[in-house]
Order: structure tokens, then C-alpha cells, then sequence
């Protein structure tokens, strides 16, 4: 709106500018809006809170129904959810309203839940999820690159496609010849065939969580560095800036973070290989214990080693 429409004083979020855009009609109008949890990976997002916060500032005389299930801490909306009492909307929760199992393949359908409880540091209810998916979606876990890659290309037949996936503050993988900087042209990378080094099957390029969110590869390699570090207090999230890590403190940074990585490891619709490199202890950049902790809780779930 402010580059397009040239209007400089526009401030409305995208929910808040499609109500309102609806809000014109005299008479009715309905809108239905499927909105994922955990997809906020970028400055502007707030996913379903958006909405609802919209509709409680600007919007009181919509009625609004909503799954009693929002409260989930990937969905971030009980905070909203809690302030809708005392206002003048009108809010039925329906439990048919929520779409509790994504599927993006006859093969991956608790891989979301897997991945949740992972994220959610439910080492537990995540092992029983991995134990209740078995073999038909493989996930295995290594330290080797090269035996990751090794892996797709024998799992991998025909036409289906593989590739890599790493985080867009993955920095310090660059010794594994892994550059989150290098420009990737996501048509040529999702797209190519297996004879054009641009393309996903080269193994060298790699997607971020920006080139891959709402797109899918059939195997998935997601190696993963110490930008997310697991410990037995919670994640710590960190970014490289200049010549070391900094600590990421802001929660809305860190929810991005967090996200990042539930899109990378819900990518492949028939599997994936999970890589924590071992870091190198003469690279105070790279040191095992950045590593380490992540890999064993990771292999602690059940993750099969290659």
C-alpha cells in the first residue's frame, strides 16, 4: 500500500485491512480464514492473533467462530483469546472449526505433531509419536553430510525430488560448503532437473525456511546448526553477527526461530534425514558443545542413527 497505492500513512496489518474491506458491505459478509500454526517466520506476521486482536480493535459487531483449540502454544493466541471476554463480540468455539491433523501426504500425517512436541521439548510424547509413525515416514539422525546425502539419493526414486533445508541464521555451516547468503532462485531450485547444478538435487545449494514455507521436496535433508541449541532449561536462540554468536532476546525473535525449524522439518512429504554437524573445537565459532547437547536430545527421542 505504501509503495503501490503511495500511501505513506498506511499502518493497517493484512487481517486488519481485509475486515475492513468486508466491514464495507451493508448488509453481511463471512470470511474464512485457514490460518497454520506456527508459520510466523517473519517481521509482520502474528498468524490467527492477527485476526482476532483485528476484530476486538476495530471490528466489534462481527461474530466470530473459533476452534476452543487456539490456545496451543503454536498458535501464540491466548493472550487474545483471553481478552475476547467483556468485549461486545459475539465468540462461539466450535470444536468441528479444527483441522487436527496436516497432511501433506498419505505417508506424513502425525509428522506435524511429531515435529510440535519436538519443538515443545515433549522428548517423550515425541518418542511415542515417532514410535506410532515407524516406518512408513523414515527419519533418521547423523552427524556425516555426506552419509546424509548419500541417503537421499538411495531412498529417492525416479522423478521424486530431494534437497537440503537449513535456517536462513544456519551461519556457520559454510565449512560443510553450506551458504545461507548464496543467492538460490527458488523456480530453478524446486524446479530443474537432476542435470542442472541450480536445482535441489545437486545437493549443493540450499533452501531456507523463506524459499520452502508453503512448498514441499518428497525427501528432505535439514541440518542444523547452533543457531537453535537445545538445553535442559529450554532453547536458546542465537544469530551470527560479525565474528560470533549473539544471543537472540526478544520473543518475537525467537518465536521466528522456533518456526523456522517447524517449517524445515515438516518439508518432506516421505521422509527425512536430521543432520547436527560435530562442530570443530578449533573454531571457537563451531566448538562440539554447540552441537552436541542438540544431538542427544534428538537421538534421547529415538531418531535412528545412519
Amino acid at each position: 500500500m505504501k509503495r503501490k497505492k503511495k500511501r505513506p500513512d498506511f499502518n493497517q496489518s493484512e487481517p486488519e485491512f481485509l475486515i475492513s474491506c468486508l466491514d464495507r458491505h451493508p448488509d453481511w459478509a463471512v470470511i474464512v480464514c485457514l490460518v497454520g500454526g506456527g508459520q510466523e517466520i517473519n517481521t509482520g506476521e502474528a498468524g490467527i492473533s492477527e485476526w482476532i486482536d483485528s476484530l476486538v480493535r476495530k471490528f466489534p459487531g462481527w461474530d466470530v467462530y473459533i476452534s476452543p483449540r487456539l490456545t496451543d502454544a503454536e498458535y501464540g493466541a491466548g493472550r487474545v483469546i483471553a481478552g475476547l471476554k467483556g468485549t461486545p463480540l459475539k465468540v462461539e468455539y466450535k470444536d468441528e472449526l479444527h483441522l487436527a491433523v496436516s497432511l501433506r501426504s498419505f505417508r506424513a500425517e502425525r509428522v506435524s505433531e511429531l515435529v510440535k512436541k519436538v519443538l515443545d521439548l515433549e522428548a517423550g510424547a515425541a518418542g511415542e509419536t515417532l514410535k506410532a509413525i515407524g516406518g512408513n515416514y523414515p527419519i533418521v539422525l547423523t552427524r556425516d553430510l555426506r552419509k546424509a546425502k548419500a541417503w537421499l539419493k538411495a531412498r529417492a526414486q525416479g522423478t521424486e525430488r530431494y534437497g537440503i533445508v537449513v535456517s536462513s541464521q544456519a551461519e556457520r555451516l559454510k565449512p560443510y560448503a553450506i551458504d545461507v547468503k548464496a543467492p538460490v532462485d527458488p523456480v530453478d531450485w524446486f524446479l530443474a532437473g537432476k542435470d542442472d547444478v541450480r536445482s535441489s538435487y545437486y545437493l549443493e545449494d540450499v533452501a531456507t525456511e523463506f524459499h520452502v514455507q508453503g512448498l514441499e521436496l518428497d525427501w528432505a535433508c535439514v541440518t542444523w546448526d547452533a543457531d537453535l541449541r537445545y538445553t535442559p532449561a529450554g532453547w536458546e536462540n542465537w544469530s551470527f553477527k560479525g565474528n560470533k554468536w549473539q544471543r537472540i532476546n526478544k520473543d518475537h525473535r525467537q518465536i521466528y526461530q522456533k518456526n523456522a525449524y517447524r517449517v524445515l522439518l515438516t518439508r518432506a512429504r516421505q521422509g527425512m534425514v536430521i543432520v547436527v554437524p560435530e562442530g570443530d573445537p578449533e573454531d571457537h565459532t563451531r566448538p562440539p558443545e554447540y552441537y552436541n547437547s542438540t544431538y542427544q536430545y534428538l537421538k534421547q527421542i529415538g531418531f535412528p542413527e545412519l
